[in-house]
């Protein structure tokens, strides 16, 4: 387990340090991330629920919806490949981006990878937000999906690397209780903006996945470097600076040293995703 020596006898020795608040604030920063998997999570299968949205982008659907008598399949009314294509898109594009963004986290770095899938989200929302014609729709949505899998790729890993050992499932927590926060958030505003007589509340719903786009990006502008980025970039006495920081202690040899192994031993492995 990373944070915890084995000696000799068998007995685990746990490395000094605490909790600090360096490290809780890092930490509910970077959970935002999980905020922005939430949120479309919950805001896709509202506004294709919105008469106004279907009829805009999928008149075909929306005539079937309206045709329909109360005893028919109401599955059957979402029986479009254009329907398809704008709910499916996000998560093939963020399946493709979870693995591209493995390679920009290593190389350049947690937080560079949050601040760009921040950016991607947030471009992917403003074109959603404004769409007009269809293939915004579905650009905005590939934009999002990018978006998500750099948040995805680099969240987790950053919160797990900042947390002291005996906290870190519970901080890694908050990244999921955002991801739930966000769903919530966004059937409550799918919701509410449904109700507005302009027909225009599809773009509010979808718009709104900027808000969480820029907390991450501000987050991401203000968050340190963990000590194993900056130790996989060469950079061991800044990573050893930032561990005093972050541990709240200048007693961190031993999980510095098993740090700097734990990278050569990462670098090893000239073939990750061979057997």
């Amino acid at each position: 387990m990373p944070g915890v020596i084995m000696t000799n006898a068998g007995e685990e020795k746990e490395y000094p340090g605490k909790l600090t608040i360096r490290v809780f604030t890092t930490c509910v920063v970077a959970a935002f991330g999980g905020l922005i998997f939430g949120y479309d999570l919950g805001i896709s299968g509202g506004v294709t629920s919105m008469d106004p949205f279907l009829k805009k982008f999928f008149p075909d659907v929306y005539e079937k919806e309206s045709n329909m008598e109360a005893s028919d399949n109401q599955y059957c009314k979402f029986d479009s490949q254009k329907l398809t294509l704008f709910t499916s898109s996000l998560y093939l594009a963020a399946l493709v981006a979870s693995i591209c963004a493995s390679t920009v986290t290593r190389k350049c770095g947690r937080r560079v990878t949050m601040l760009l899938g921040g950016l991607l989200f947030l471009v992917g929302a403003g074109l959603n937000g404004f769409a007009s014609k269809l293939w915004m729709l579905i650009v905005g949505r590939l934009l999002l999906g990018f978006g998500i899998g750099c948040a995805n790729q680099s969240v987790p890993i950053y919160m797990a690397e900042v947390a002291p050992y005996k906290y870190r499932g519970a901080l890694n927590m908050m990244f999921q209780m955002a991801i739930t926060i966000g769903i919530f958030v966004a059937n409550v505003l799918n919701y509410v903006f449904a109700k507005m007589e302009n027909g225009q509340g599809w773009r509010y719903s979808l718009g709104f996945a900027a808000v969480p786009a820029v907390l991450i990006m501000i987050g991401a502008l203000f968050l340190p470097d963990s000590p194993s980025s900056l130790i996989e970039r060469g950079q061991d006495d800044k990573a050893k600076e930032e561990l005093i920081k972050i541990r709240g202690t200048t007693d961190v040899e031993e999980e510095f040293r098993d740090l700097i192994a734990a990278s050569e031993a990462s670098k090893a492995v000239k073939h990750p995703w061979a057997c």
